[in-house]
């Protein structure tokens, strides 16, 4: 499975910004379900939402609950972080990830898409 990430940006503190993962290749069909993650400058890499293709609805991260949407694009094969009420502390590069099954480790990753957030 190939995932890309696109989409961040320099934007400004309240504003919105979509990001997209772009998931192809031949393993598509054994994907479990995707997240989002990201690490800030000097901090480790933590987990923002992740979502499950058949069994559970969204999760997220305290910080980002009722900011950010995780959503599924099934006939585009695209998974969006939709942010929104982007603070500072939102700056990170982003990845998105895809695993094959309920336990949460991923198997596949995408580059990461920097997002800057300006006070």
């Amino acid at each position: 499975v190939q995932l890309q990430a696109y989409g961040g940006g320099l934007v400004h503190t309240g504003d919105s910004l979509r990001l997209s993962c772009a998931y192809s290749g031949r393993n598509t069909a054994s994907i479990y379900g995707m997240a989002w993650f990201r690490q800030a400058p000097g901090k480790e890499r933590e987990s923002v939402a992740r979502i499950t293709w058949r069994r559970f609805g969204p999760e997220y991260a305290e910080s980002v609950k009722g900011r950010f949407t995780i959503s599924r694009d099934n006939a585009k094969n695209v998974v969006y972080l939709e942010m929104s009420s982007l603070k500072p502390e939102d700056t990170a590069v982003y990845y998105c990830a895809a695993r094959r099954t309920a336990v949460l480790r991923y198997d596949w990753w995408g580059q990461g898409t920097l997002v800057t957030v300006s006070s």
